[in-house]
């Protein structure tokens, strides 16, 4: 099994598609690691020899962030934001979306389900 990261890659996926599951690597980034350490895209999680994990582990830790160590960055960044009062900021704290969507009719995901308002009851 190819634990990279902290991470179990997938068994019958292919190496290509198998780093995609590491938080911080896409497709085109898994694609330029394989490249670099001349490994086979086609070649199945399972197939790898400890010579090729380690290639892999030694690559994607001399050049990316990756799992923790992104994820904090991220939060921090986040935390920058919401400190210095910005108007990103607000809108992170406030739960609304940061890049200028519209928020009257859209903006189902990031505000969460509809609060429905009752009506008042008639009374008899």
């Amino acid at each position: 099994m190819a634990r990279i990261a902290g991470i179990d890659l997938p068994k019958g996926k292919r190496i290509e598609i198998g780093l995609t599951y590491l938080y911080g690597i896409g497709l085109s980034t898994s694609q330029e690691i394989l490249k670099k350490t001349g490994i086979n895209p086609d070649t199945k999680v399972q197939e790898l020899t400890e010579k090729d994990i380690s290639s892999l582990r030694t690559e994607i830790e001399k050049q990316l962030k990756v799992e923790g160590a992104l994820k904090s960055e991220v939060t921090s960044n986040i935390k920058r934001l919401i400190e210095t009062g910005s108007y990103r900021g607000t809108r992170h704290k406030s739960g609304l979306p940061l890049r200028g969507q519209r928020t009257r009719t859209n903006a189902r995901t990031k505000k969460g389900p509809r609060k429905t308002i009752g009506t008042k009851k008639k009374e008899k």
